[in-house]
């Protein structure tokens, strides 16, 4: 069977993917420019004043290319007049780019008036949604050659002015096509828009950008991976948008933003992005230029010819097999069991306050399930037995940072005195084999473990180790820094260290760990660290890596904690909360965006596990709701559908009853849960 293409140079460090230059006006997307940064209005574009103002807004803060809806005609023409303003204001040097759904004749329009035009390829010229049919052979043809017919003019005439086109694909919107022939999968979105591309080369127009935005980032990057893969095979280097849509705001929003975006970007791939939040679009652009930038800091020229094998299929998600450990009748780590969460301590005399303030009932379904505690001394090590008998640890577990100074013979008197399971935590290069399998002798007599801070480099040493009778107690992390000259990012040396497990056919568990060390661009704002997290810990969760994961950047332990659970349920690894997907807003939305999903998280975040999607309008809607259990959608001007996943259920509801209508309708599903009351 022929090998798969591969999607980027390398998957351990960032090489740019090398594409062709696409302009939009003076901007310059792809080729060696910059990662450009991306947002869009959320005024009707019909009040040209308002629109133009927040244009304005948005480049005052950084955005470099700015879209605006165009639903109708009317509004296309619209765009004459705000692209004039908007040069007038001094600002002709930002592009400003339609965004077109279902209406061909809108886009003949706007191409006249704007830099760019972007079309949804499920929406473009088709009216149908959601119709189950069976399309033959001869079927199919015949809906491809109505597609060339609608979408051949607005190739031509982007041609003949020199505008750009962006083929921007969203899971929530396949045609119906292409759902019955590839289902609701990342195939099928790469489908829809080679069959637009294809139509585009046909004319000899190239001036395009291609994007695969889904609400879920697992699906996004998949689907990015497998249309860089399929492109190759054609000869084809289009430059990519990429963005999570549907994100949400605050802490989720970021997050599931940084864990997609992040992801592609240190595979080398991504040419300009946008972050997509619930919240006024100018707060999109700092996280986006800061995630632009941490990825810009990696990138190479050339890969490294010593890359390793991999042995990971990037186009599927699967899981990383290791062996379950249980740590407490409550907590198991490895097997099937969703990644578990460790805090670092600062220092034993500061474990009370600590345990004291996790052990809040705020933390019920987040809490720290191990706590790690550096030892330097024995003085370090009598005090944290001390302190841990006479405090009431809200964990299952204490991880021990030991020092290379206390070596097996001090530890053992205080280990056999030690109740509960104990990981001792140390560093080992590649010429400590011995005194890794004496520190694992060690943590078997007494029924501990042993988690080794290494590089995968020094794996193939510690092989006798790891298959002897010891082997089973030990975990593998990385070390709090990089080696000295690796060009490695943070994500690719755990990438190595799985491959290095794999090909010593050892199935321990794996921690991630974020720390100063592993940062990719180092910045002391909780943006950074919130941003990093996502890099390192989304990625290699999205990857099937990971048992146990730390947040060691933030020295709070609660906002610790919640850090990670927030990054382990933007990455689909473990759920801890309701979920939300909301739309970001934009000219065609319904309803108030921002205050409805305020208002909707309020009366519902409690119900943990529960997905509920909040959409401003149908045209991702239902698609994007796919795997939401309830959905919240503007069907009209004041007016509210309600969805049971992707059905229907309630058309046309006041919007001043919908909230409760939701409620019932969650009631009449099993899955409402009335919240618990506030602690006095």
């Amino acid at each position: 069977m022929k090998p798969p293409m591969p999607y980027c140079a390398s998957r351990f460090q960032t090489v740019r993917r090398p594409t062709r230059e696409v302009k939009v006006g003076p901007v310059g997307v792809g080729g060696i420019q910059p990662i450009r940064v991306q947002s869009m209005t959320t005024s009707d574009t019909q009040d040209v004043a308002a629109t133009v103002r927040q244009s304005i807004a948005l480049a005052e803060v950084g955005c470099e290319i700015v879209r605006i809806t165009a639903p109708n005609v009317a509004a296309a023409r619209c765009l004459r007049d705000i692209r004039r303003d908007f040069t007038t204001a001094g600002f002709g040097h930002v592009p400003l780019v339609a965004d077109i759904h279902f209406l061909p004749a809108a886009a003949m329009e706007a191409v006249e008036h704007v830099e760019k035009v972007r079309i949804n390829p499920g929406n473009y010229a088709d009216k149908k949604k959601f119709a189950v049919r069976e399309y033959s052979d001869s079927d199919y043809e015949v809906e491809l050659q109505r597609l060339h017919d609608a979408f051949s003019p607005l190739v031509k005439r982007c041609r003949e002015l020199g505008r750009a086109l962006r083929v921007g694909t969203n899971h929530g919107s396949l045609s119906d096509r292409i759902m019955n022939r590839y289902g609701d999968t990342p195939l099928g979105m790469v489908e829809s828009a080679l069959e637009f591309l294809r139509i585009a080369e046909a004319h000899s127009f190239q001036d395009i950008i291609l994007s695969m935005k889904s609400s879920n980032p697992k699906v996004m990057i998949q689907a990015y991976r497998l249309l860089v893969q399929r492109m190759a095979e054609e000869d084809m280097h289009y430059p990519l948008h990429l963005g999570v849509t549907e994100a949400g705001d605050g802490e989720d929003g970021r997050i599931k933003s940084a864990i997609g975006i992040g992801s592609l970007l240190l595979d080398g791939l991504g040419d300009t992005i946008r972050v997509s939040l619930t919240e006024d679009s100018v707060y999109e652009i700092p996280v986006a230029r800061a995630i632009a930038d941490k990825a810009m800091s990696r990138w190479r020229g050339q890969g490294d010819s010593a890359t390793p094998p991999d042995a990971i299929d990037p186009f599927s998600f699967g899981r990383r097999t290791s062996l379950p450990v249980d740590l407490s009748p409550r907590c198991r780590v490895g097997g099937d069991q969703p990644p578990r969460v460790i805090v670092r301590v600062a220092s034993a005399s500061e474990l009370p306050a600590a345990a004291a303030a996790l052990a809040s009932s705020r933390l019920v379904d987040t809490p720290a399930e191990g706590l790690l505690v550096p030892v330097a001394t024995p003085g370090d090590l009598a005090e944290l037995c001390a302190t841990a008998a006479r405090t009431v640890l809200p964990a299952e577990f204490l991880v021990l940072e030991i020092a290379p100074a206390l070596t097996p013979d001090i530890l053992q008197p205080m280990l056999a005195l030690t109740r509960g399971k104990i990981v001792l935590l140390r560093r080992f290069t590649g010429a400590e084999a011995g005194t890794l399998a004496d520190f694992a002798s060690l943590a078997t007599r007494h029924g501990h473990y042993l988690a080794c801070e290494t590089e995968a480099a020094d794996i193939p040493r510690f092989v006798p180790v790891i298959t002897g009778p010891d082997g089973t107690r030990l975990w593998f992390t990385l070390g709090t820094s990089a080696v000295d000259g690796d060009l490695a990012h943070p994500a690719g040396r755990y990438r190595r260290l799985a491959e290095a497990l794999r090909a010593a056919d050892c199935h321990a568990p794996v921690w991630i760990r974020n720390t100063a060390g592993t940062a990719v661009h180092h910045d002391p704002t909780f943006l950074s660290r919130l941003l990093e997290a996502s890099f390192l810990t989304g990625t290699l969760l999205c990857d099937g890596v990971g048992d146990l994961v730390s947040v060691e950047t933030e020295v709070d332990p609660v906002r610790a904690t919640r850090l990670a659970y927030n990054v382990l349920q933007g990455a689909g690894a473990r759920i801890s909360k309701t979920e939300f997907v909301a739309c970001p807003s934009c000219g065609r939305t319904l309803f108030d965006l921002q205050t409805t999903t305020q208002r909707i998280r309020a009366q519902t975040g409690h119900l943990k596990g529960v997905k509920i999607a909040i959409m401003g309008c149908i045209v991702n809607g239902p698609g994007e709701m796919a795997d939401a259990d309830f959905g919240y959608v503007g069907g009209a001007p004041g007016k509210i559908n309600l969805y049971v996943g992707k059905t229907c259920v309630q058309y046309n509801i006041p919007q001043a009853e919908a909230d409760a209508r939701l409620i019932a309708l969650i009631r009449e599903h099993g899955k409402w849960a009335d919240p618990a009351p506030l602690a006095p």
